[in-house]
């Protein structure tokens, strides 16, 4: 039982004067935090930053630009030959440099080289029957003549003995005279035995002949076969091997080149060696731009490849009539495909390089010049924020021509000044929505 006297060091329902302590200096220095933070927010001077660009003197040109790919203006396709069962051993590397007559293209010859063997073989057994053939007809001609001089000796010998009637019985005579009809007789046999032969050898050498002629044919045939083993560089050039349309690709894929070991067909491009001392940049002029262009126009070009040169180059060649592109869509779009040769080539160029053209349709020389996004409408008049140390001042401004990127400035503004890019209150307020 505890005493009376004991009381409590704490009293329920009354705080700690420490813990309260505390907690009001935490509130006030919130407090105080949040006031200065609103005083800087809303009575601050914050600097912004706004883009600028320099009144510039300049050439100010109207043009199209457009994408296209570099082309030569004369290359040379390498064609597998009329030969049956052309199979490619050797191919030069694509991209490679070539003079003319090195071998671009080999195919297996081994095929062709034991036709080669066989056809002469053919050829010359040909030769030896028909000598085998003239040796026999020999033979039997001189048996043929044998026959014939043996048969006029036995009429002239049946004549001698018919001459010899006055003095004989007349059995004899009579028997006399018969033998020389007998004789005449055999005679005229041998003469058309003769002929026979003779038409006979004469049809056999003929269908020898023939088949020593197909010989020669099928033998000449082969070796010419055997010469279009090799496809060789008509000129100096780049080698450029092209897409085999026969080859299993890879689904989704382009179609990939020819290689070794494919299997080629008659007439089948294998490679190009395009000439390199002439090419033109291919373009497709979109529908609104075609009545903008004029042949005779500069353009310049910026290849991708080669981002540290600009080419120029003069439009020679627009279609007559629009080229239509499906690409998926209802309605086609239309393009008028053209040509610009290029001029003062580069080593470095090669076909089928990607660039960009900017056809030149005017250029109005040394005018004064600013971005298009630096004129600002003000009151319905154009006006530029020119920069005065680190104040904006709006001046108002008189332009004329503009493309994409510049407009012409004909009064208001000097060489040399700087003006915006964009509207300082607008850099303003972007500025304070950071904070």
């Amino acid at each position: 039982m505890a005493s009376k006297d004991l009381r409590p060091k704490q009293r329920l329902g009354r705080s700690h004067p420490r813990r309260v302590k505390i907690i009001t200096w935490t509130v006030g220095l919130l407090l105080g935090s949040g006031a200065v933070f609103a005083a800087y927010r809303y009575t601050a001077t914050t600097e912004v930053e706004v883009a600028v660009a320099r009144v510039r003197r300049a050439d100010f040109v109207i043009s199209v630009r457009t994408r296209g790919d570099i082309k030569s203006a004369r290359s040379s396709i390498l064609k597998a030959p009329q030969v049956p069962g052309l199979r490619i051993v050797h191919l030069a590397t694509n991209g490679r440099p070539i003079k003319k007559g090195e071998v671009v293209v080999e195919f297996d010859g081994v095929q062709q080289e034991q036709n080669v063997i066989t056809r002469t073989t053919n050829v010359r057994a040909a030769d030896g029957d028909i000598t085998q053939m003239k040796a026999t007809q020999k033979m039997d001609d001189e048996a043929d003549a044998m026959s014939k001089m043996s048969s006029e000796y036995d009429v002239e010998r049946s004549k001698l003995d018919a001459s010899k009637a006055a003095v004989l019985s007349a059995i004899d005579g009579e028997k006399n005279r018969i033998g020389v009809g007998v004789s005449e007789g055999n005679l005229q046999q041998v003469k058309a035995s003769l002929n026979a032969h003779e038409v006979g050898h004469e049809a056999d050498l003929s269908r020898l002949g023939q088949r020593k002629d197909k010989a020669v044919r099928d033998l000449n045939q082969a070796q010419g076969y055997l010469t279009m083993m090799q496809l060789r560089a008509p000129t100096d050039g780049i080698v450029n091997v092209l897409s085999n349309f026969r080859s299993q690709g890879t689904f989704g894929q382009s179609t990939p080149p020819f290689k070794e070991g494919d299997n080629a067909w008659t007439g089948a491009e294998i490679a190009e060696i395009p000439d390199l001392s002439e090419m033109y940049i291919n373009l497709n002029l979109e529908e609104v731009d075609r009545g903008k262009i004029q042949l005779g126009q500069a353009v310049k070009v910026r290849v991708d490849a080669i981002p540290d040169k600009e080419f120029t180059a003069e439009l020679n060649w627009i279609s007559p009539i629009a080229a239509l592109v499906f690409k998926g869509g209802a309605t086609p779009e239309k393009s008028f495909p053209a040509r610009a040769a290029l001029q003062f080539l580069d080593e470095r160029l090669r076909p089928g390089m990607s660039a960009t053209a900017e056809i030149i349709i005017e250029r109005e020389p040394n005018m004064l010049l600013i971005p298009v996004r630096s004129s600002f409408d003000k009151d319905g008049k154009p006006a530029a924020y020119v920069q005065i140390g680190k104040e904006f001042v709006v001046r108002p401004i008189q332009v004329g021509k503009k493309n994409e990127e510049d407009i012409i400035v004909t009064g208001g503004l000097k060489e040399g000044e700087m003006v915006t890019l964009e509207s300082p209150a607008e850099a303003a307020k972007r500025a304070r929505k950071k904070l």
